[in-house]
């Protein structure tokens, strides 16, 4: 346990290195509200959804007059965790599930949103942070194939994979192997021990499908890939990938020394629906903007800069 806590600082502290740092003005430079409170430190995570949230959130506080310091990239779940618990940043988007599971460390699945969404609050206040407003969509994992796989394998479900024959190799990030929502819960929940991942970079499992490398790979439900129809997902029968509204994780701390972020931040997360939010990953991820670029047109759309 000191070894791994170890490492983690290591990582936290080369990630809040390298962590690209966004100013106070539009990405088209226009100007905003004369800046006010003290400056809010707002981290992502290291894949496209969360640079998207981070420049959705992070515009829509400097229309408003706040002064936001946007750290892109700081690394997984338990590296920006840690960021934000010894005070390094301040908030960042977060998946209810993926807080429950991995930072509060509770295998029990939640039945509903709600609850998901109720116990997530109550562990945060433990620590003196806040959840705000969570999104109407929900990212959620899950176990994708091509067509051609499901057929040959007889696949339908995650629970199929135990008849596969010989190893069924995965494509997912690395922190996958030591997620519950990834190869524990695979273990635990499913039986599964036939399985063997294959550390891909998030966005790249695609890539790995398409070209055989792998048999399924581990992808979210608001990917913009999927809409194109060519991959399916397998039916989580046992609910090991929970619900993964995303809530705006905030220090007590911050809250009380900006008043008003709370609503700013929840004003944009009322309006991110699933198809919203597969929509803008797409932008991203299939046409190559810039996530500054298509969340500026997201908030414009929505009256919210």
């Amino acid at each position: 346990m000191i070894r791994r806590a170890a490492a983690l600082v290591l990582l936290l502290a080369a990630a809040l290195l390298v962590a690209c740092g966004g100013g106070d003005d539009g990405p088209s430079g226009e100007p905003t509200s004369e800046p006010k409170g003290p400056v809010i430190r707002l981290g992502t995570k290291n894949f496209s959804e969360q640079f998207i949230l981070g420049e959705l959130y992070r515009q829509a506080l400097v229309a408003k007059g706040f002064r936001v310091d946007l750290k892109e990239d700081v690394g997984s779940t338990e590296i920006i965790d840690a960021a934000l618990t010894i005070g390094k940043l301040d908030m960042y988007p977060e998946y209810v599930g993926v807080l429950l599971s991995e930072i509060a460390g509770q295998k029990r699945r939640p039945r509903s949103a709600r609850e998901a969404y109720t116990r997530a609050q109550r562990f945060v206040r433990s620590r003196d942070q806040r959840l705000l407003d969570a999104t109407p969509f929900s990212n959620s994992n899950a176990l994708a194939v091509k067509p051609a796989t499901a057929r040959r394998l007889g696949l339908r479900s995650v629970g199929d994979l135990d008849d596969a024959p010989g190893r069924v190799e995965i494509a997912a990030p690395p922190e996958f192997r030591t997620r519950f929502e990834g190869l524990l819960g695979l273990r635990e929940l499913y039986g599964l021990r036939n399985i063997d991942v294959v550390p891909t970079a998030i966005g790249e499992q695609y890539d790995a499908l398409d070209d055989g490398l792998v048999d399924v790979a581990a992808v979210f439900t608001t990917d913009g890939q999927l809409n194109a129809g060519t991959y399916e997902l397998l039916d989580d029968e046992k609910g090991l990938f929970s619900y993964q509204n995303v809530a705006p994780v905030v220090s007590r701390k911050m809250l009380d020394a900006a008043p008003g972020l709370a609503d700013a931040l929840d004003a944009v997360s009322a309006k991110l629906t699933t198809r919203a939010m597969q929509a803008m990953n797409a932008a991203v991820d299939l046409r190559g903007d810039r996530p500054a670029a298509v969340a500026r047109r997201f908030l414009r759309e929505h009256g919210l800069v």
